[in-house]
């Protein structure tokens, strides 16, 4: 793949909390951030995603009195999944990681905002009818292709990913870029899920 005008580079969630060591940690996760940087090199095209949630997330267990992280609800949207406390608005959780590059973005999207929905994707929240406005950003400049890379796999990057193709982009996902949670199954499911949308997997050595 050669990146030109139409191709984007979109950078999901690379953020403290997603860190080892983070509230809610992706294994590995802080590996991802030397091959991002590199990518953005490449891309003309480069989109950042930040989890920017308020303090009463409806997304968190501590807000859901008896509760723990990890159990599932039910939400006037469907099931949410509770989540430890993470990537609070203006906290040091929800910076962008150590290291990450962001001066070639020229688009941000913080989601997860209100404090009534959980948004995993960067094109529509959790309640799959509020958008984003990225899918029109995007149109608006032409784009085509999405490469995604970030955090978490089996969330956030395959729900990206996965919306994404129903917005009509040609889609693709780094796999040495990326790095899931895999709950219970959840990183070979998510694989499954964008195969059968028609996501592509590239390594970021095929990208230049």
């Amino acid at each position: 793949m050669t990146p030109g005008a139409a191709d984007l580079l979109l950078v999901v969630d690379v953020q403290v909390d997603f860190l080892p060591g983070g509230a809610l940690p992706v294994p590995g996760g802080d590996a991802v951030v030397g091959p991002v940087n590199a990518l953005q090199g490449k891309f003309r095209h480069v989109a950042l995603t930040q989890d920017w949630h308020p303090a009463d997330h409806v997304s968190f267990a501590d807000t859901h009195p008896g509760r723990a992280p990890f159990e599932t609800v039910e939400l006037p949207y469907g099931p949410q999944v509770l989540w430890p406390r993470h990537c609070v608005q203006g906290s040091a959780g929800a910076a962008f990681a150590p290291g990450l590059a962001t001066d070639r973005a020229s688009l941000a999207v913080r989601k997860g905002m209100d404090p009534r929905v959980d948004s995993y994707s960067a094109f529509l929240e959790a309640d799959r009818t509020t958008r984003t406005g990225l899918a029109g950003a995007l149109a608006e400049r032409g784009i085509a292709r999405v490469v995604l890379c970030g955090l978490a796999t089996d969330f956030c990057v395959a729900w990206s990913a996965l919306d994404a193709r129903a917005a009509g982009f040609d889609v693709w996902v780094v796999e040495d870029a990326v790095r899931g949670i895999d709950a219970g199954g959840s990183l070979a499911q998510a694989w499954l899920r964008m195969e059968a949308a028609g996501v592509r997997r590239i390594g970021s050595a095929a990208i230049g």
